[in-house]
């Protein structure tokens, strides 16, 4: 069976069969993957299949990362994360909790002002803009947009686009912090032993915290549930996390594909023209989340990367495999990146919608006066 997309994706590997697209992926993905862990870049696993993806998606691989394998993958990234939380972490977070929430408000109030000035300037068509600068709950984002007339397809290139840089720059700027000089690659066994019993155990907190989480529709469920069960029975030294090199790195590889293949020849042609604008926004915003960063180096004392990664905009399960990549608070950067999607999932669609209504207004209004 070959893929068929249609004429607005033809691109070099239209005709090949998708047996053959996905032994390409495979094969990119892990010669990125290699290249990338030799020059020392941190979460090399994700951007190297993230890489290959854009690559495939671009010149017309219509393929896309089947649902179940995606969202299994976030339960294990979540049981990741739940792996290094211990009760030290939650009592600092309870002590510095307005610092937490202070920062994801400065970074929701000045997306909505990007978001804000793009739709008045016209950079974007109608409301489209306010829809796509908010920094997560990028699909409730999508969802709204095309239910209030906005270019869903802009929107959601706005938040991919925004994942992509994000997860580029945070491994960039975790490479240059970390010095390698001189230092040899660390060698990874792929196939350690397993102590069977807490593999289960995990592999079962994933699956169950996955299931609920779609169950339920909890936002981001699949990552937020087997994050907050695995941390829960990990505290409690009820459960030992225990997580084979080799399952890791098919799931980074499934989120990256996941974020490279939504990457569309359609999709980059329908933007062509607004694009050099859509990355100068995500420019910015990355800009304005780098000087809080400084912000907390300051008054607080903790390490730059930690800081960055913990206000970098958006791709919460990506900044997780970086951080967990690099030496940093891996703690501290998710508290923060849980706490921020937390607050957008329950007024950021909100806000967005309000700052959308009334961008349309005035845009409705300056047309009728200009008539």
């Amino acid at each position: 069976m070959s893929a068929q997309p249609d004429a607005s994706t033809a691109g070099l590997l239209t005709r090949l069969p998708i047996v053959a697209l996905w032994s390409l992926l495979v094969a990119l993905s892990v010669t990125l993957s290699v290249l990338l862990e030799i020059a020392g870049i941190p979460a090399a696993r994700l951007l190297g299949p993230m890489i290959a993806g854009i690559v495939l998606g671009v010149n017309g691989g219509a393929i896309r990362v089947p649902r179940t394998p995606y969202l299994g993958a976030q339960g294990i990234v979540g049981c990741l994360i739940a792996s290094v939380i211990s009760p030290q972490i939650i009592q600092a977070f309870l002590k510095q909790w307005p610092l937490f929430f202070g920062i994801v408000l400065v970074v929701i109030a000045a997306s909505s002002v990007l978001g804000w000035l793009m739709s008045r300037w016209r950079v974007l068509p109608g409301t489209t803009a306010v829809w796509g600068s908010s920094p997560g709950a990028a699909t409730a984002m999508m969802l709204m947009a095309e239910a209030y007339g906005a270019d869903a397809q802009l929107v959601a290139l706005m938040q991919y686009l925004r994942v992509v840089f994000v997860a580029i720059a945070a491994s960039a700027i975790a490479r240059l912090w970390i010095n390698v000089s001189g230092a040899a690659a660390p060698t990874i066994a792929w196939f350690p032993p397993i102590d069977w019993l807490p593999f289960l155990e995990t592999f079962a907190i994933a699956v169950v915290g996955v299931f609920l989480g779609q169950a339920l529709r909890i936002p981001a469920g699949a990552l937020l549930l087997p994050m907050a069960a695995g941390a829960a029975l990990h505290i409690s030294g009820l459960v030992q996390i225990e997580l084979p090199p080799w399952l890791l790195a098919i799931s980074y590889a499934l989120i990256g594909w996941n974020i490279g293949l939504g990457f569309t020849r359609r999709i980059l042609r329908h933007a062509s023209r607004a694009l050099p604008q859509i990355v100068l926004s995500i420019l910015a915003l990355i800009a304005f989340c780098c000087g809080l960063a400084l912000l907390l180096v300051k008054t607080l004392g903790i390490d730059p990367l930690t800081a960055y990664l913990a206000t970098s905009p958006g791709g919460m399960d990506s900044i997780a495999i970086i951080a967990a990549s690099s030496k940093v608070d891996i703690s501290f950067v998710m508290a923060l990146q849980t706490a921020r999607f937390v607050v957008i999932l329950l007024i950021g669609p909100r806000l967005a919608r309000l700052i959308a209504d009334r961008t349309a207004a005035k845009i409705a209004g300056g047309r009728e006066s200009g008539k």
